[in-house]
């Protein structure tokens, strides 16, 4: 058997840690023991006020997943993986091993690219269409990884704006998720976890997208008031079944739908008040199908925006092959 050095296994793991997580809260940690990378759930991050029941912790590690095993793929390794591998530790959500050697194809290498390029843009984009093409590649990425990415029509999307403004309002009235944002949004110097003034964006003069507004707790005097989009592109990112598996499916294909997007040159927002709200989640679910929303993302061209700080890679990464 092949031996995989370890010094590559690191930086699969920090190519990692650049997956998107609810308040960039980073709920990650991971064990490099002989050839396999264990990817743990830190439930010491998970947001209690807006996620009580990990689901969107699991959607985050899933994107974290998915970024390991692209970053074996660029490194020249086929990787397998079992989500849940030891029932007895539900904290050990996947080991992964990169099982034979495998020239990256252009695909690969080009997704792999987009990883750091990868970023939440919370500002207007521009009133451009999304191309059908590029549609087809988003939706493909879904599909690839067993979930459904869906483009919501006129009616629909107005419908999920609705439902999005919705659930903001309930949120900014819950005391503790107003405490729980003024924790991840707090500036520090030297803080590698969390929003920063940076990365909020603009005020969304309308009132009208639902994007959260991560300047509501502390005061940013310089932050401007712009006019968004009319006609966003919507899409509902939505799983068949609904329980931490699947959670963690959602977060790959969240990641995969995210890293096409970067290379193809869109902006995109994931969107998730409406899905925090379990009777408006209810609402853009179809539960007779089995098949249950779990993000929503807003898709366009807009214009350069600032990335989120990582932790370092001492603070996640146990390597027990040394």
């Amino acid at each position: 058997m092949t031996t995989v050095d370890s010094g590559v296994l690191a930086r699969c793991v920090e190519a990692a840690t650049l997956a998107p997580s609810l308040h960039n809260s980073q709920p990650w940690r991971f064990r490099i023991t002989g050839r396999a990378v264990e990817v743990y759930a830190d439930p010491s991050r998970r947001l209690d006020a807006l996620d009580a029941s990990g689901r969107e912790l699991l959607i985050s590690v899933g994107a974290a997943l998915f970024t390991l095993r692209l970053a074996m793929r660029y490194e020249g390794w086929e990787p397998t993986y079992v989500l849940f591998p030891e029932p007895g530790s539900p904290e050990l959500v996947a080991r992964v091993e990169p099982a034979r050697r495998a020239t990256p194809s252009e695909t690969v290498t080009a997704l792999a690219a987009a990883i750091p390029q990868r970023h939440t843009n919370r500002w207007p984009f521009a009133a451009a269409v999304v191309p059908a093409d590029a549609i087809e590649e988003l939706t493909q990425a879904a599909t690839d990884e067993d979930t459904t990415l869906t483009i919501a029509g006129a009616v629909s999307r107005d419908a999920i704006l609705g439902l999005g403004q919705a659930a903001e309002r309930r949120l900014r009235a819950d005391g503790g998720y107003r405490a729980e944002l003024g924790r991840w949004t707090r500036p520090a110097h030297g803080r590698h976890d969390g929003v920063p003034p940076t990365a909020v964006g603009p005020w969304d003069a309308l009132e009208r997208l639902p994007i959260r507004d991560f300047g509501l707790m502390h005061a940013q005097p310089w932050r401007t008031s712009e006019r968004f989009e009319a006609y966003p592109t919507i899409a509902v990112l939505a799983t068949h079944g609904d329980g931490p598996p699947q959670w963690v499916l959602a977060g790959q294909a969240l990641q995969h739908v995210l890293l096409v997007a970067t290379r193809l040159g869109l902006a995109t927002t994931p969107i998730s008040q409406p899905v925090e709200i379990p009777e408006i989640r209810r609402l853009l679910t179809n539960t007779t199908a089995g098949r249950w929303a779990q993000m929503i993302i807003r898709l366009g061209y807009g214009p350069p925006a600032a990335t989120t700080p990582r932790r370092p890679l001492a603070e996640v990464l146990r390597d027990e092959s040394r």
